[in-house]
């Protein structure tokens, strides 16, 4: 496996609505990251089940504290709104070295009306733009939860790039997926592998 990007120091992973740090394809990515001598903690985030914004976005902000260009932001689902919610209202100016969102959206599912509440404030991403060196969007091709057409949408308000993972459902353990390269790759780049070194966005 390559060297990690230069500076990433720490990596935090907030995860999804019914989800658990010790579910789906976290605890793969934390071993990956913790080989490469990257400290990676995945947020465990209050009542999963049955969020409620407030709550979820306490935890966030203490799991993420003070942004930095070594810190690299990973995201799945439910969490992505949340973790773009804490880093839109954070005092200005600041930077971040990497977001990558995995099946990311805003505005509410039609299909879980349970986070119709959580999911009714949208969220202003032009500091998120302004102050995130790199991103990266993920979606899978047969998302049975999130529209492709929402992931994209995100993609484009945060001027990112899409990596489509195919036959990835909703990125759970319950579609087979508990590895996730794409996310790896994303914050280790292999060399040659098209990634930029400055302050592009994470390549796909």
């Amino acid at each position: 496996m390559s060297a990690p990007e230069p500076g990433l120091r720490r990596v935090v992973v907030v995860h999804g609505y019914d989800a658990a740090p010790d579910q789906h394809w976290f605890p793969w990515l934390r071993e990956q990251l913790a080989a490469e001598g990257v400290r990676t903690d995945v947020v465990e985030l209050p009542e999963p089940s049955y969020p409620e914004a407030g709550a979820w976005l306490a935890a966030v902000a203490r799991a993420v504290g003070e942004p930095d260009r070594h810190t690299h932001l990973v995201a799945h689902s439910l969490g992505c709104i949340t973790l773009l919610r804490h880093l839109a209202g954070l005092p200005g100016p600041w930077e971040l070295g990497g977001l990558v969102l995995v099946a990311g959206f805003t505005g509410r599912l039609e299909g879980v009306p349970l986070l119709d509440e959580f999911l009714a404030e949208d969220v202003d991403l032009s500091a998120v733009r302004a102050g995130v060196r790199r991103r990266l969007v993920l979606r899978s091709d047969d998302d049975p939860t999130v529209p492709p057409a929402a992931t994209e949408a995100l993609a484009e308000r945060l001027d990112a790039p899409v990596r489509v993972v195919p036959g990835a459902g909703h990125f759970c353990g319950s579609d087979g997926v508990t590895r996730l390269p794409a996310v790896l790759e994303a914050l280790l780049p292999r060399e040659g592998a098209g990634a930029p070194a400055g302050g592009g966005p994470l390549s796909p």
